[in-house]
This record gives structure tokens, sequence and C-alpha cells, in this order.
């Protein structure tokens, strides 16, 4: 099984490519989830001693419900410190990276227009976010997709990702 990560700071879009992931993908073949949809609450996880936990437990329970089709799986995911830090089932036999990024204004705006409870609402809450986004600008060179989502169509961005997905799992 392959592991597909889409991952990107918030705002960059991880979350409309995977609804519109789902729609291209042979269903047989590959398994397109949400870190947001394995039923863990990260505020469980949040501050306490096994805080990384929750990377790991959300990873696990996609891979289950893979059930051995190649994993897409979308998440806030540090490519640097995925390894170090989390354990990865071993039914995952590699990891390829894939990245979305926008410009940080179209990130600070997608983020701004959220709605309030989900933590967004001041520049300072903003900040770590358009950071992250720039460090994966600075390393996109690490990676073999980096995808910008500034103004191109989330469609036309999934046919992308899917078509280097079904290329990589040929491999």
């Amino acid at each position: 099984m392959k592991l597909f990560a889409i991952t990107g700071s918030c705002g960059t879009g991880k979350s409309t490519m995977k609804d519109e992931l789902e729609k291209i993908p042979d269903p047989l073949r590959y398994f397109c989830a949400d870190t947001d949809e394995m039923g863990f609450n990260w505020w469980d996880y949040a501050g306490t001693d096994h805080e990384f936990q929750y990377k790991d437990d959300c990873l696990r329970e996609a891979v289950r419900r893979a059930a051995g089709k190649h994993l897409v799986f979308v998440g806030c995911t540090n490519p640097d410190t995925f390894l170090m830090q989390n354990t990865v089932p071993e039914d995952i036999d590699s990891t390829v990276f894939i990245v979305l990024l926008a410009d940080d204004e179209i990130v600070r705006q997608r983020l701004r227009d959220r709605p309030a409870e989900r933590g967004f609402t001041s520049d300072e809450k903003i900040r770590p976010h358009i950071e992250y986004n720039q460090w994966f600008r600075r390393n996109r060179r690490k990676f073999p997709l980096v995808v910008d989502t500034s103004a191109e169509m989330p469609e036309r961005t999934a046919e992308q990702i899917a078509g280097f997905i079904r290329k990589w799992a040929e491999a």
C-alpha cells in the first residue's frame, strides 16, 4: 500500500482537494480520506503528553478503512518530521508527499473567510499558517509534486494530482 499524503498549511485547499479527488481515482484501488473524518478529536490530544498520538491514531484508522487500497490521505502533515514523530503502519510500504500551497494573501483571506469557531479570528492566529505556507514554498524542490492552488480551478488541480497518483501507484 502506498500512502499519498496531501499536505500544506491551512487555507491551501486540502479539504476541497479531498472532495474533488474522491470523484476521480478508481475506488477499487484508492481510498481517499481526510484526517478530520477519522473520528478523533484533536482537542482530546492537544496539550497532553500524547499530543503526537493524534496523527498516529488518524493514520492507523485511515489504513484500516483503506483495507489494502492505496491511501490518499489529506492533512497538515509536516513532511520533515513525519517519520521521526509518527508510527507508520506496516501496511504502508512507501509515502509520497503532495504539497498544496497558495499565495500568502490568498491563504490569509481564505482563513479569514472561515467561520469564527474555526479559530482564525486574528492576524496573530493566522500568522503561523502563513509561515508554514512559506516553509513549503521555500522547500518546494524537496517534493515530487507541488501544486499552487492560488488561481487554479479545484477540478483541474484534482485531475493533475490524480494523474500523478496513478503514475506513482504503478511504479
